[in-house]
């Protein structure tokens, strides 16, 4: 059975967890990081010694790293389902995955969610998380463009590329910033929102990880 450690309120575990339920893996998740701590025992240090969620084990293998960790799964227990058995496919998938994280990630997660969470109301720089969001608005043009015409970044099914991409959607729709006009963009994200496994790991409030004042 593998056995996920991390919160679910982590993105970044989101992120494995709704694969994992796409999957249909029988698993146990154990609360580690944030309100939970853990994250600095010796136990711990040994399965990931950055001590950050998630980490994965499955049988004689331990692993950190969200995104290595949905392609492990993904190309172990959903070759044809999230990962793609064409080569060619599959690097768009991963070309998609990598994208998310260099592209959007920094901006989307960091520079505009965590001042909400973690940063008072009257500290809070609202022209850099303005600033942020103008950004990513103009990077998520680039897959406005692509998802033209297409259900999900590959195509008709959703694969791994959509749950790297598609996991920070629920926060950048859900925040109080900018946003431009993304048709192509809002509807994948509304199709995304429509499945079980992502209502049930993504769409958690983040509310509650915001520090008194933000």
């Amino acid at each position: 059975m593998l056995k996920i450690w991390g919160r679910a309120t982590s993105v970044n575990v989101q992120k494995v967890m709704w694969a994992v339920c796409e999957l249909g893996l029988v698993h146990e998740r154990v609360d580690v990081g944030g309100k939970h701590g853990g994250t600095d025992t010796a136990e711990y240090g040994a399965m990931n010694p950055n001590r950050l969620v998630p980490v994965l084990q499955d049988r004689d293998l331990t692993l950190f790293e969200s995104s290595a960790i949905v392609r492990y799964l993904a190309t172990t227990y959903g070759q044809g389902v999230l990962a793609p058995k064409n080569p060619h496919e599959f690097a768009r998938a991963d070309q998609w995955m990598d994208w998310m994280q260099t592209s959007l990630y920094a901006d989307i997660i960091g520079q505009c969610f965590g001042p909400f969470v973690r940063v008072t109301a009257d500290q809070r720089d609202n022209a850099a998380i303005a600033a942020a969001a103008k950004r990513a608005g103009d990077k998520l043009a680039v897959l406005e463009a692509h998802l033209t015409n297409r259900a999900f970044l590959l195509g008709d099914t959703l694969t791994m590329a959509d749950i790297a991409c598609g996991v920070i959607m629920y926060r950048y729709f859900d925040m109080p910033i900018s946003r431009p006009a993304l048709p192509s963009v809002e509807a994948w994200y509304k199709r995304l929102a429509a499945r079980e496994a992502y209502q049930q790991h993504v769409m958690i409030d983040w509310k509650q990880l915001k520090i008194p004042g933000a």
